[in-house]
């Protein structure tokens, strides 16, 4: 036996989010991963997946850990193999055999999403299901200072979605960066966790920010009310992207 961890990339455009949702039809990335695991381990395959993104939500560093229940299949070759099962919308980056101990949710200590915004005048065909389009020019100094009143460790409850029980809704925001690359801005948040809508609604806020709908100096007051409703809309799922998972060492 040997619990090995992968690191995966997706398009979520097809699939409804990425935990397995047992007893119904949606087809979910964690499902298909485990039926081609499982095809290769000629045995039940089970994953535990470091993020459990929604539906229609991008990664490009996914990562989950699984116990192989002792097949035949080198761990070198796992990205080689299960690659050649799966759909084009998902891809096996790499493959290590990690310790027992080692949990992908559980161990990481920090996770990094990004959220895409096409600022261009006109909506683009090839960006419409991976960013979010606005077309009125976004002040990207205005919400770099709306930013920067979440950092730190802080009650993030007027940044999750309602209805979704938690031990705590205590977060530590680490790094937001909001930057622009010609039409496209970057909203790039580091946390130790996330709460359910937790980055699309932060980037729901900071765009208002930007289109000059609320202040800098507002969202501060918003974190502060800790109410959801106070906030900007939960930004559209097709612009967010789990970027990279951190853990130990």
């Amino acid at each position: 036996m040997a619990n090995i961890k992968v690191t995966i990339a997706y398009d979520g455009t097809n699939y409804h989010g990425f935990q397995e949702q047992r007893g119904t039809a949606f087809q979910t990335v964690q499902g298909v991963l485990e039926e081609r695991l499982s095809r290769l381990a000629q045995r039940e395959i089970r994953i535990i997946g470091a993020g459990r993104t929604d539906a229609g939500v991008h990664a490009r560093g996914q990562v989950i850990n699984f116990d192989t229940g002792g097949w035949p299949i080198p761990t070198p070759k796992i990205v080689y193999a299960l690659n050649s099962l799966l759909p084009r919308d998902i891809a096996a980056l790499e493959a290590e055999e990690v310790p027992d101990s080692f949990h992908s949710r559980f161990s990481a200590v920090a996770k990094t999403y990004r959220y895409v915004i096409n600022n261009g005048k006109r909506h683009s065909p090839f960006l419409r299901l991976y960013s979010y389009h606005i077309p009125c020019l976004l002040d990207v100094e205005a919400m770099r200072a709306g930013a920067r009143r979440l950092l730190g460790t802080n009650d993030f409850s007027a940044f999750r979605a309602l209805g979704t029980p938690v031990k705590t809704t205590v977060r530590t925001v680490r790094e937001i960066q909001v930057s622009r690359e010609d039409e496209l801005i970057y909203i790039d948040i580091q946390a130790d966790g996330f709460l359910y809508h937790m980055a699309r609604m932060i980037s729901g806020t900071l765009i208002r920010v930007g289109q000059g709908k609320l202040s800098p100096e507002e969202v501060a007051g918003i974190l502060a009310s800790r109410n959801s409703l106070k906030g900007g809309p939960t930004a559209p799922a097709r612009g967010l992207y789990l970027e990279r998972i951190e853990y130990p060492g």
